[in-house]
């Protein structure tokens, strides 16, 4: 039986029983591999652009005896799918905005997928945005820590197009106690969830965006161009508003 790290346990649990499964940028398949040993999908394809890990998945399900559960196909992002073959993708390991860009170019091969499990490095926002901008409603956002990284978790659902209407709503200005004001721009960057209830690990990540921040704001301002100086005034004017929302959401937190 396969081990999965606790970054993919966390993905295999969101993904439905009875599913039929893409899984892009595969790797090894161990989360296809997974879910099928335990019997949660009916089928999937473990997609991969890369020579070594393709061959990689390959052999690792061929030595599961799962060819038959498991198609292992060579190719660039939602290529490896035809239109209606699957009702869940994940996406796994990447920027958000490569995960975005493969969402878009393959986005006439989401006909008849419910879910979305998409669980971006970097860039998280860029995966939001998308999402909203397509009419997918994100449904929840988890956070989690491991080999000193920390990795957030998306997960959409399909929704009808005469409802994307109330889309809007969950990035809508709000505000929280103490009076401070979250923007659309600023829930798509931290999370709209998150914003509502913060995990520890939440206060981690933040904490160190703000020392890459800080950071970048300091080389700018050693720059004498008009470009580098209102960059480092627009980059500053974002390092406060998050260090507001930081505080005021540990000033409530239990």
């Amino acid at each position: 039986m396969v081990k999965l790290s606790k970054r993919l346990q966390m993905i295999a649990e969101r993904v439905p029983v009875g599913s039929k499964l893409a899984d892009i940028g595969s790797d090894h398949a161990l989360l296809p591999t997974y879910l099928a040993q335990q019997g949660i999908i009916l089928f999937a394809v473990a997609g991969e652009v890369n020579p070594g890990p393709f061959e990689a998945a390959t052999r690792q399900v061929l030595e599961s005896g799962l060819s038959k559960k498991i198609s292992v196909r060579s190719g660039d992002g939602l290529a490896v799918i035809e239109a209606g073959e699957v009702n869940v993708i994940t996406i796994a390991g990447m920027g958000g905005s490569l995960m975005a860009s493969i969402l878009e170019a393959g986005k006439h091969k989401l006909q008849g997928v419910t879910h979305l499990i998409l669980q971006p490095n970097v860039g998280e926002d860029h995966v939001r945005r998308w999402l909203l901008e397509q009419g997918w409603k994100l449904e929840s956002e988890t956070i989690l820590e491991e080999d000193g990284k920390i990795y957030e978790i998306l997960t959409a659902a399909a929704v009808p197009v005469d409802e994307r209407g109330t889309l809007e709503a969950l990035y809508s200005v709000r505000q929280l106690p103490g009076g401070v004001s979250v923007t659309k721009e600023r829930l798509l960057q931290m999370g709209p969830y998150f914003i509502n209830e913060a995990p520890d690990v939440w206060f981690t990540k933040w904490e160190s965006e703000l020392e890459k921040l800080t950071m970048i704001e300091g080389q700018l301002q050693l720059s004498t161009a008009e470009a580098s100086k209102m960059k480092a005034e627009q980059v500053g004017q974002e390092i406060r508003e998050i260090k507001e929302v930081i505080a005021c959401l540990q000033k409530v937190k239990p």
